[in-house]
């Protein structure tokens, strides 16, 4: 007889998980042997078999005690705390405040400045010529100076000189932009960031795939000094960023008001 304090629910039984092995076993039998899959198809007939009885003629079922129901809720009297357009921080989204992209810039032009100058004393240094590092940045997008003998990298090209400019331009500002917006999410010193974290980084992707992308550009680079000039463009972004003053990102204005379509 049922009690009152009790549930009936289907009994436990291990018939469904037979059933399921003997079904991965005749397939895995497939593959290796018909020993296995002769297994299977015992293991999948008596589990099927022990499945059904649980529900056939009678089911099987057993008795759960219930448990006692939980206290009543008793309302808070506390009020909801509502986003409010005076700045009250009720949550936070880190940053709370970022570089101005004016400062990505700036720290993009006086990285790369000092990195075309770790390029020029390279070239002084390695080969004799200031022309050298400045004709190899430039193989990057020619094929005539990719595959130009050492002779030809040493003398000055117009061409291969515009052809630098602009990549190293481009590229330089593109990454003090990209410095201005991660800086204020390091929880250290941004400038030691900027001048061991994301060199050494950008110096291992350039390594693992240059010799794949430009094969002839990668045997010519001098790893030693790419790392340098990194290091330097680094430092000296990370310092002209840091050196700049924030800006709140207003993150508890309403939308329309950061969208400018509310002038609250």
């Amino acid at each position: 007889m049922k009690r009152d304090d009790t549930i009936e629910v289907p009994a436990s039984t291990a018939a469904p998980l037979v059933t399921a092995f003997g079904a991965t076993l005749l397939i895995a039998g497939l593959v290796t042997s018909a020993i296995i899959s002769a297994v299977g198809v015992v293991l999948f007939v008596v589990g099927a078999v022990g499945w059904f009885g649980e529900v056939l003629p009678v089911a099987h079922e057993e008795a759960v005690a219930l448990e006692p129901p939980p206290p009543a809720i008793v309302p808070s009297p506390a009020r909801v705390a509502h986003l409010t357009p005076d700045g009250t921080p009720n949550r936070a989204r880190l940053p709370l405040a970022v570089y101005p992209y004016a400062a990505g810039v700036r720290g993009g032009i006086a990285g790369g400045i000092a990195m075309a100058a770790c390029a020029v004393l390279h070239g002084l240094v390695a080969y004799g010529s200031p022309w050298y590092t400045i004709n190899l940045l430039a193989a990057a997008g020619s094929a005539t100076m990719a595959n130009a003998p050492i002779e030809t990298l040493r003398h000055f090209d117009a061409s291969a000189f515009a052809l630098a400019f602009a990549i190293h331009a481009i590229v330089s500002v593109l990454v003090g932009l990209l410095y201005g917006a991660l800086l204020p999410m390091f929880p250290w010193h941004p400038a030691i960031a900027c001048s061991l974290v994301a060199p050494l980084m950008w110096t291992g992707l350039l390594a693992a795939t240059l010799h794949v992308v430009n094969p002839t550009l990668n045997a010519r680079i001098d790893w030693v000094w790419f790392v340098l000039s990194q290091i330097a463009f680094g430092a000296v972004a990370g310092f002209v960023v840091d050196r700049t003053s924030r800006v709140a990102t207003f993150q508890h204005a309403p939308f329309a008001v950061r969208a400018g379509l509310d002038g609250r």
